[in-house]
């Protein structure tokens, strides 16, 4: 007798797309494609700061694509949790040692695929959102200055995409005075979900109906993230524009998609040349972020 689809396994599979832009000198990005975790880190604190500390979150995260943890929920959200805090203390420790990288920092975005539920870990303005049943839902809240401005009512969403202060992230991981603890969140899984995890080179030019319909639209992963990233620049972003895209299918719809046979994960790590896009599963990227004196931005 079948089983249901509620009691079938999800497969996961993932790629990711990165591109310096138009304005920065290197891509300070970095991201992480697997096939039981999706990460983004967004880099901030100078040409090396960002790239640094990005590259140390993905770093600090990448156990969790291959630890054996028994399908435990619980255990994953603690181990996310973990990951975070260690990325924490280890983008710390190395900018109080190189005094070059004093003030760097990085953002954090992760979902993993565990016994049928998601979960996500998420500091900082990445954003990831969810395509379910051809609606896409932002699952994160930005660690920002606007959105603190937007939640209590003083601007409107509209406002804030041109708001002075936009760049102003209020959590993030790194050398600042600042609560480092990610939120965590467990949702049920739903085969046919599609993410996308984003850095606000992405999000922060392209309108939510954008996204949406582009992710509706293009069932191919490479192309989706190629077209999104595309899509950034052209729209005027000055930042460097990264894309995870995953889908969630069982075992026997996986033709269904077009999708490549998952290989190793793709990772992009910060340190890439001027331009760089990874397709597919190979290898990770990295995003940029600038601190203040007060407050990181990027």
């Amino acid at each position: 007798m079948p089983k249901s689809a509620a009691s079938q396994p999800l497969f996961l599979y993932s790629t990711t797309v990165s591109d310096v832009g138009t304005v920065r000198a290197n891509n300070q990005d970095s991201s992480f494609a697997g096939e039981h975790l999706i990460a983004m880190c967004d880099g901030m604190g100078g040409h090396a700061g960002g790239d640094t500390a990005s590259s140390i979150a993905i770093r600090s995260l990448a156990h969790i694509e291959q630890d054996d943890t028994g399908g435990n929920v619980e255990t994953i959200s603690r181990m996310m949790e973990t990951s975070v805090m260690a990325a924490h203390d280890a983008i710390v420790g190395k900018a109080k040692r190189e005094r070059k990288l004093a003030g760097m920092g990085t953002t954090v975005t992760a979902v993993a695929l565990v016994a049928g539920y998601w979960v996500i870990a998420h500091i900082g303005d990445s954003r990831a959102y969810l395509l379910r049943d051809g609606r896409l839902s932002r699952i994160t809240c930005d660690h920002s200055y606007v959105q603190h401005l937007i939640n209590t009512g003083r601007i409107t969403p509209s406002e804030a995409k041109n708001h002075p202060q936009r760049n102003v992230v209020m959590r993030v991981l790194g050398d600042f005075d600042i609560d480092p603890r990610p939120d965590i969140s467990v949702r049920r899984a739903h085969p046919a979900d599609r993410w996308l995890l984003c850095s606000d080179g992405l999000c922060g030019v392209l309108e939510d109906s954008t996204i949406e319909e582009t992710m509706t639209t293009l069932s191919d992963q490479g192309e989706c993230a190629q077209r999104l990233v595309q899509m950034a620049l052209r729209a005027g972003s000055t930042d460097n524009v990264t894309a995870v895209i995953a889908d969630a299918t069982l075992a026997l719809d996986a033709d269904a998609f077009d999708l490549p046979h998952q290989t190793p994960p793709a990772v992009i790590l910060s340190r890439l040349p001027t331009s760089s896009t990874s397709r597919w599963l190979p290898r990770p990227h990295c995003v940029r972020m600038i601190p203040p004196p007060s407050a990181p931005q990027h």
